[in-house]
C-alpha cells in the first residue's frame, strides 16, 4: 500500500482545518490508531517462530560488546579527566 497518499491527504486536510476558526481535536483518534498499530504489530511478531534463548543470548552479547566498544573509544579519544 502506498503510504504517501494518506500522508498527503492528511497534510492537505490539516492545512484546510488550520484555516478554519474552529479547532479540531484529533488526539483521541490518533491515540486509538496508534494503539491498534502497536497491537497488530504484536500479532505479527507473535506469528514468527524464533529460538528465544538464542536471541536473548545474542542480544545480551551485542549490548555488552556495544558498551565495551563505546567505553573503549571514549577512553582512546578523550581519556579520563581527574
Amino acid at each position: 500500500m502506498n503510504i504517501f497518499i494518506p500522508l498527503l491527504f492528511g497534510i492537505f486536510l490539516g492545512y484546510v482545518l488550520r484555516k478554519k476558526s474552529r479547532k479540531v481535536n484529533v488526539d483521541l483518534p490518533m491515540s486509538v490508531a496508534l494503539l491498534l498499530l502497536i497491537f497488530f504489530m504484536g500479532v505479527e511478531a507473535g506469528k514468527v517462530e524464533i529460538d528465544a534463548l538464542w536471541l536473548l543470548g545474542s542480544s545480551v552479547a551485542f549490548a555488552a560488546l556495544t558498551i565495551v566498544g563505546s567505553v573503549g573509544i571514549a577512553l582512546l579519544l578523550g581519556g579520563r579527566e581527574r
